[in-house]
């Protein structure tokens, strides 16, 4: 059995940082993740992926974060149980939960800080009819590495940041990059999309927009997609890959079941301090929902700073939590 103070659920950037912030208020903590190893989707989805809104750095890749993360708290020495999803929940007799993960590895703790993320996520898939036939033959739903497609001919299909933003990175590493989008309009930030239409009018991005992919084709690896456009009809295109991204469908999974407020698959919470309906859990980062949210990471890092200073006084009520700068006391004087 596993006995911390506060238990993290999940050890994406928002859990990791919590570990730092309840570390200077001399908090134990210890991480649960479903995925092998910490950093969420920075690690599993999009490692070399480019983050811009990270204070302190004009750009860092979302891989190299996870480092810079996991060297920020060593001092506090976090524990870690990884490759195990948390599913039951229950409260112990001196008020204390105990959290059972998928291969029965039980953790107590009086805190219990969800920062799961999307919760269980899956791709939304293009609804085409053979595209099963050509996952991992050409058919990607997330870009890890984007040296995998060096010198290759890339078509990405979406119109949120994802789709713009690996388009734009993959025009210095890929032959070809085509953008396929089903309006003339997108999602993703102004200045992505005013970046695309750039590269576009310089012919690094070949920009198709109002059409959408229908139908893929290829002797086991894919070599050609079906375009349907609404003026031109069907074209089809040579291609080494195709990356739709559509974004993630989230769910909660067993967190579903505990007893919590749930909206749209999102936890509510209070932003007074990130308190759920069940006192002494929280939930921070892109799992909960108020009015207002935005899912950042930075928002992220707030929500854990706020609901660490909460935890500290419901584990120790009748102490006094003196709140220090770090710029005077170090890491070392907390």
């Amino acid at each position: 059995m596993i006995e911390t103070d506060i238990l993290i659920i999940g050890a994406g950037p928002c859990g990791l940082f919590t570990v730092f912030e309840a570390g200077l208020l001399k908090l134990r903590c210890h991480l649960i993740d479903s995925l092998p190893q910490a950093g969420g989707q920075l690690s599993e989805i999009y490692p070399k992926k480019p983050i811009y809104d990270i204070p302190g750095y004009p750009d860092i890749l979302a891989g190299e974060l996870v480092d810079k993360l996991m060297e920020q708290i060593a001092p506090f020495k976090p524990g870690f149980t990884l490759g195990e999803r948390a599913e039951t929940i229950e409260k112990l007799e001196d008020g204390r939960f105990k959290l059972t993960s998928s291969r029965g590895t039980e953790h107590v703790a009086p805190v219990i800080a969800i920062a799961g993320g999307l919760g269980c996520f899956e791709p939304r898939k293009p609804p085409i009819s053979n595209i099963t036939d050509f996952e991992d033959k050409g058919v990607e739903y997330i870009i890890k590495d984007p040296e995998f497609y060096r010198n290759k001919n890339v078509v990405i299909a979406g119109g949120g940041d994802s789709a713009l933003d690996w388009s734009i990175f993959l025009t210095d590493v890929a032959n070809e990059v085509t953008l396929v989008h089903r309006r003339s309009s997108f999602r993703g930030a102004l200045d992505s999309v005013e970046k695309v239409m750039e590269l576009n009018k310089e012919g690094k991005i070949n920009l198709i927009t109002e059409a959408q992919i229908t139908g893929l084709n290829g002797n086991g690896h894919l070599n050609e997609v079906v375009i349907k456009h609404k003026t031109e009809g069907e074209i089809t295109k040579k291609t080494d890959h195709f990356v739709p991204l559509f974004g993630l469908a989230p769910k909660l999974g067993p967190i579903a079941e505990w007893g919590l407020n749930i909206d749209k698959n999102a936890i509510e919470v209070n932003t007074f301090d990130y308190s759920t309906n069940i006192k002494g859990i929280y939930a921070i980062g892109d799992i909960n929902t108020y009015p207002g949210k935005l899912k950042l990471i930075l928002c992220g890092f707030h929500e854990g700073t706020l609901m660490v200073q909460s935890a500290f006084k419901y584990i120790y009520p009748d102490k006094k939590l003196s709140f220090k700068y770090t710029t005077v006391n170090g890491v070392n004087g907390f």
